[in-house]
């Protein structure tokens, strides 16, 4: 029995030009951050019969891989060579559809399981590469790289994705001051919407496709913007940062009406009237959880404001680990 972990992530700039539609044409940059908030899976092999069994939000008990409907434990499966008797079972610290890249985490812990459970190596670099095909390219689903990379890998991390694909992973070279400064300052609300992100990211993925020169020009800025927030972390000016997810947040909002809603933008402004620099709704939009940068004197009052308006917050801390196995037995 193997018990494995991986963490779910924030995005710090750069979002939407991980999609394979803007990075061929352009190359993409990615900053995000691993969170102390995870996807577990437990696989075994079970000793009474042959059966496929998984346990998520549904049960399937099967015989055959091909009869497996969750379209990311299926071609899990088949890369690794399993045929039947399996049992997988998931759990998770937020819903799915919270914008925390739970669907490309729980793939890459799969993953980490799976090869555990098989006694097989593989490096970071390749879990991640793996997870990455067999979401985009085998389950067709309009993802990032950067949710498989930041679960894999862990850390406040870089991602610099060239034109063929091939992503270089950089973890920010910070102190441990500005490390706690940031997570200090960065604070986390559930909105209590949930959503799919399949239908905005395939909307960007169409859109970029057809040249539209509104959302290139926002994925231009956008990972321009991406650069900047990660000169202004590393050179320890977490108000420049703040100010700057401001910008991003704006920018994001010009690919779709689909990302953001007036209830909403009505939060986001009152976060700002109540002491925050800027923040971002987390992921691809449309639900989720609401991330803001917010100076140490007005976090009390930030705090009481989005609790008062209903929203609750959720504490983390950063990971520096990545997906990892707990339990081997």
């Amino acid at each position: 029995m193997i018990l494995a972990r991986a963490p779910l992530r924030i995005p710090l700039g750069g979002g939407g030009t991980d999609l394979r539609s803007y990075y061929e044409r352009e190359g993409g940059f990615i900053l995000a951050a691993a969170i102390n908030k995870y996807v577990y899976v437990c696989v075994n092999r079970p000793a009474a019969d042959d059966l496929i069994r998984l346990k998520y939000t549904r049960s399937e008990e099967v015989y055959r891989v091909d009869q497996v409907q969750h379209d990311l434990a299926r071609p899990a499966f088949e890369a690794l060579g399993i045929e039947n008797n399996i049992e997988v079972s998931s759990m998770a610290d937020v819903p799915g559809g919270s914008g925390l890249g739970s669907s490309s985490t729980y793939l890459v812990c799969l993953l980490t399981a799976l090869h555990a459970l098989q006694r097989r190596q593989i490096s970071t670099h390749d879990l991640a590469e793996l997870s990455c095909h067999l979401e985009i390219d085998l389950a067709g689903h309009s993802a990032g790289k950067q949710d498989h990379y930041t679960a894999a890998f862990g850390g406040i991390t870089a991602l610099e994705i060239k034109p063929d694909g091939v992503v270089d992973v950089q973890e920010l070279p910070i102190s441990i001051t500005t490390r706690e400064e940031l997570r200090n300052g960065l604070v986390l609300f559930f909105t209590g919407l949930t959503r799919r992100a399949d239908a905005i990211l395939l909307a960007q993925h169409d859109q970029t496709n057809r040249e539209d020169p509104e959302v290139i020009g926002s994925l231009d800025a956008v990972k321009d913007l991406g650069y900047r927030i990660r000169g202004a972390i590393e050179s320890d000016d977490l108000e420049s940062f703040g100010h700057l997810l401001n910008e991003h947040w704006q920018q994001k909002k010009r690919r779709s009406t689909a990302i953001s809603s007036p209830r909403l933008d009505e939060w986001y402004d009152l976060g700002l009237r109540h002491g925050a620099l800027g923040g971002k709704l987390v992921g691809a939009g449309g639900g989720g959880f609401l991330l803001f940068y917010c100076p140490a004197d007005k976090r009390d009052g930030l705090r009481a404001a989005m609790t008062k308006a209903g929203l609750r917050e959720m504490p983390f801390d950063f990971d520096r680990v990545g997906a990892k196995v707990l339990v081997s037995l």
